[in-house]
């Protein structure tokens, strides 16, 4: 989404900050966007196909049905019908919208088709490269699909003997994945197709030379699909050189839709206080700080105080993280703690707050971090501590 263009909060509006307890917050003040009571309103979207509509395999189909889909989302729609002609495709969307499944189906039925055909995924965190595995887990289920995840952090070697073995996707990282190229471990020449997943959010965090370096590797003729939840004058660069004449799919996904939003003015209050009092009311908690000391500190307290809660950071380890994870994905923990490594790199449907403890940098930081709740057609709540 393209900043405050496309964000028409509804409801009591806070002004510009300086109203009372506003003042100076840093590049990002949360009176100018969060909205005191309503929900943005959403326009009305026909869904044009069923999944048994697009000439997917039919073990595919089955395997979305078992995992209760019953309608394409708008962006699985309009793309997957264009990436399973073949075509190159632009997505303006962002997580949430079902873009993972958008160009996952099509590409895991192309497979079946040819057991040459491979694919190569690009992903800006570990988490992120490591979720897509798992959707393509979970849609090629028993169809002999092989994936491997090449991300920092675990084991080098279990990688190197998976890309052995030739699999049909290869999912990683940009640092990791060059490493294994400069290794001769992968060869991007072979890849009949490429996805860059989150391009922004790539960008953002420096990737854009290692990006472009591993696009200078692929072959000449190839199917190429690009995510992107903003195209802005960075990301078009970049995509310039990575895709010519593409479909262009644009879905607004508003981070504010199905998302109550509020603050939390703290008036010289113990914010921890206050943050146990609202999550003795919440069913699953996201909570957003800006350190990881300060990420820790929070962590031993709210465990002192009986929570069961996890921790995700860049200090801890791959493995770590990921175990952190599992625990509030399958609801082990009610309350997960991060910064905002995190931020894009969690998919969980059932989030039902998301709470800034520390405000974000950025008003993009804040729609990526609420957009963590309020996913899958349901609503949540977002609070901001100011």
């Amino acid at each position: 989404m393209n900043k405050n263009r496309h964000f028409r909060p509804h409801g009591r509006s806070y002004g510009n900050g300086n109203s009372r307890g506003g003042g100076r917050l840093r590049s990002f003040n949360p009176r100018a966007v969060v909205p005191g009571g309503g929900e943005a309103q959403e326009e009305a979207i026909v869904i044009k196909h069923g999944f048994s509509d697009f000439g997917l395999d039919r073990r595919i189909v089955a395997n979305i049905a078992g995992r209760g889909f019953l309608a394409p989302t708008p962006v699985q729609d309009r793309a997957i019908p264009e990436a399973m002609k073949g075509k190159d495709l632009v997505g303006v969307a962002g997580t949430g919208t079902g873009k993972t499944a958008a160009f996952l189906l099509p590409l895991i039925d192309k497979a079946l088709r040819d057991r040459e055909f491979k694919t190569l995924i690009v992903a800006p965190t570990r988490e992120l490269a490591t979720q897509i595995e798992g959707e393509l887990r979970s849609f090629s289920g028993g169809m002999g699909v092989l994936s491997v995840v090449c991300i920092g952090g675990v084991s080098l070697r279990r990688q190197t003997d998976m890309l052995r073995r030739r699999p049909n996707f290869v999912i990683g990282t940009p640092g990791r994945l060059l490493d294994l190229s400069r290794q001769r471990r992968v060869d991007f020449a072979k890849m009949r197709a490429v996805v860059l997943d989150e391009m922004d959010r790539m960008l953002d965090m420096g990737f854009v030379n290692d990006v472009e370096s591993i696009i200078s590797m692929l072959p000449e003729k190839r199917q190429s699909l690009f995510f992107s939840a903003t195209l802005d004058p960075k990301v078009k660069t970049v995509m310039g050189k990575f895709i010519k004449d593409p479909v262009v799919v644009s879905i607004d996904s508003n981070g504010a839709r199905g998302v109550h939003q509020s603050i939390v003015e703290v008036k010289g209050r113990n914010k921890t206080e206050l943050l146990c009092e609202i999550l003795k009311g919440a069913a699953k908690s996201l909570i957003f700080l800006r350190t990881k000391r300060g990420a820790d500190n929070l962590f031993r307290t709210l465990g002192r105080a009986r929570f069961q809660v996890a921790i995700i950071h860049g200090n801890k380890s791959q493995s770590q993280r990921q175990r952190s994870l599992d625990e509030f994905r399958r609801g082990r923990v009610s309350v997960l703690i991060a910064t905002d490594v995190a931020a894009r790199g969690i998919d969980v449907n059932d989030i039902t707050h998301v709470i800034n403890y520390d405000l974000p940098e950025s008003y993009e930081g804040y729609i990526h971090r609420i957009g963590r709740t309020g996913r899958a057609g349901k609503t949540g709540k977002a609070i901001t501590f100011v």
